[in-house]
């Protein structure tokens, strides 16, 4: 059995102090004795023993330095990039960073959020997937600054981050009708995740103003990995009607239709993805980009604003996204 962590009892007892001077002086607080001081803090380094930081703080009263993190999918790249920037400018202000995934269950994502709550976090940022948090309205009421990016939340008030979703994939759509293509399939995520079902939209949306009627037809959505991407990609190839062009609705089904288009030899379709990706600009794909970091820089500095100032309205940010056209989006209609 490994040994317990020494209390501060024990470096009291040490230092034949009182647990209050102890206390006192492993907080640094004034009017003790340098000696005393000098003796407590050399029971404490020779016993090994930590401050918890954390406890001091809400014992004063204060909150903690921490901003909980619940990301919904830590292997997705875009969620590391958002969290780069999150603690990149919480840092500059003396604050630390705690993450951890809901893996996109909606049930996962509320215990997280309600862990970091309890360890009374000084912020809260969360990447939804559930479609109800109205369990966080009372900790917003009692003031807990809380952010939601690349989603927004349903049922509480609170400050949003995300990516301008329908105008992303209206410039993929718009590309590819202007390559002359009509039977443009989208292959998408998880069908109750609010991004996909903007994007879904917009891209119907699209379609019909460009005079397709049936495009509804082309639309595959369940892709949340890229091993069901692919297979999805491979259905919509063996159509008697294959589409010419195809959107992936996100990085990892990008991933996944290029895997499927690999063993293609001829009339191989377009391809535009929404997120950029690692490699993406070696293997020429056409994305629809934009800075998932910025978004994390954003959702950052709202949650501070909402620590020094409670009051007022929500804030809604949108990030830009813009096409960088790499080849794959330019192939013409077989």
């Amino acid at each position: 059995m490994s040994a317990r962590r020494p209390t501060l009892s024990a470096v009291a007892d040490a230092a034949g102090v009182s647990l209050k001077t102890a206390s006192r002086v492993l907080n640094d607080e004034p009017n003790v004795a340098a000696e005393t001081r000098e003796r407590v803090r050399a029971a404490a380094e020779a016993l090994g023993f930590r401050r918890n930081r954390a406890a001091a703080d809400l014992a004063r009263g204060g909150t903690s330095t921490l901003v909980g993190f619940v990301t919904a999918d830590l292997a997705n790249t875009f969620y590391s990039a958002v969290a780069a920037g999150l603690e990149r400018e919480l840092r500059e202000s003396g604050l630390q960073l705690v993450s951890a995934s809901s893996a996109e269950d909606p049930e996962q994502e509320q215990q997280l959020a309600e862990a970091f709550v309890e360890r009374r976090v000084a912020a809260l940022v969360v990447a939804p997937s559930s479609s109800d948090h109205s369990y966080l309205a009372p900790e917003v009421a009692a003031g807990l600054p809380l952010v939601l990016i690349d989603r927004p939340a349903r049922g509480v008030d609170a400050d949003t981050v995300v990516i301008d979703n329908r105008g992303g994939t209206a410039s993929a759509v718009e590309h590819l009708l202007a390559g002359g293509h009509r039977r443009i399939a989208m292959v998408g995520d998880l069908p109750h995740l609010w991004t996909f079902q903007e994007r879904r939209d917009q891209f119907l949306e699209s379609m019909r103003a460009a005079g397709v009627a049936d495009a509804e037809r082309l639309v595959r959505d369940g892709a949340h990995d890229s091993a069901t991407a692919r297979r999805l990609v491979a259905e919509l190839l063996a159509l008697p009607e294959p589409p010419t062009a195809i959107v992936a609705a996100n990085n990892k089904i990008t991933v996944g239709a290029l895997h499927a288009l690999r063993g293609v030899e001829s009339d191989l379709p377009a391809l535009v993805g929404f997120d950029d990706f690692e490699l993406a600009d070696l293997l020429g794909v056409t994305v629809v980009s934009y800075d998932a970091d910025a978004l994390g820089c954003e959702a950052a500095r709202l949650a501070m604003a909402r620590m020094d100032d409670g009051d007022g309205g929500t804030t809604h940010r949108v990030i830009p996204t813009r096409l960088v056209a790499r080849g794959s989006g330019e192939r013409p209609p077989a």
